[in-house]
């Protein structure tokens, strides 16, 4: 689980620089409390002590879309709705997405009990450019991107040059060098991914990864799926 602040007030010119030269910099210099966070998916640490919410926001004020258009799985019908913030360099979010998502999109999301909605909360540079080449796929492809990020997570995030294992994932996804680097170029879709950030702490006071909020209820912190399940099938006793 992990948090961070942007410097407010830079231009986006100044903000695409520092985000190259942050893909080039070796990273556990510059961010101790990452490098003490990464392994393996499967031997991250557990860190939700217990399952109960946090907060509460207005759901209504929740549910509209930010800068960028939601990911959303699952039906508009669903009688829950999960908004989960989450970063591409935290590892409990990669355990999460690899390990426990399936199990709940299997169990809830795809028989209607469920519907997820995914907002990016980039807590570094690094996370920034994942969530920039996963919205300049296809929108088809989003998830799938994600997945490949989160799957080759210990190649891109904490080497000393992200940008080489980066464009190698991005070119098996079908990107060529040229709309690799506009891609990362783009000063709008920057912008919105750091909007993306910004709205999650301004509004919802979104301060680590992932966050979820179920039915407007906040948890921070990392879930395994059947603690998950404890959450959803008491909320869908009351439907």
């Amino acid at each position: 689980m992990q948090g961070a602040n942007y410097k407010k007030g830079i231009p986006m010119s100044a903000l695409l620089t520092k985000l190259m030269l942050a893909l080039s910099l070796i990273f556990f210099a510059a961010e101790p409390s990452l490098a003490e966070s990464l392994a393996p998916a499967k031997k991250v640490q557990k860190i939700n002590t217990a399952i109960t919410p946090s907060g509460m926001v207005d759901e209504k004020k929740l549910l509209i879309p930010g800068p960028l258009p939601d990911i959303i799985e699952g039906s508009d019908t669903a009688p829950i709705t999960i908004v989960e913030y989450y970063s591409l360099s935290c590892g409990h979010c990669a355990n999460f997405h690899l390990h426990d998502l399936p199990i709940i999109r299997k169990k809830y999301i795809e028989t209607g009990r469920v519907r997820l909605i995914k907002r990016e909360y980039p807590y570094d540079s690094r996370a920034t450019a994942g969530f920039m080449l996963a919205r300049c796929a296809p929108k088809a492809q989003y998830n799938a991107l994600i997945d490949v990020l989160y799957d080759k997570f210990m190649s891109w995030v904490p080497v000393a040059d992200a940008l080489p294992p980066l464009e190698k994932i991005a070119r098996l996804s079908g990107f060529t060098t040229e709309n690799f680097k506009a891609c990362l170029q783009n000063e709008d879709l920057l912008k919105k991914v750091n909007s993306s950030f910004e709205r999650g702490r301004n509004e919802f006071g979104v301060t680590a990864s992932p966050t979820f909020f179920i039915n407007g209820e906040k948890y921070v912190g990392a879930f395994t799926a059947d603690e998950l399940s404890k959450i959803l099938d008491s909320l869908l006793r009351h439907v």
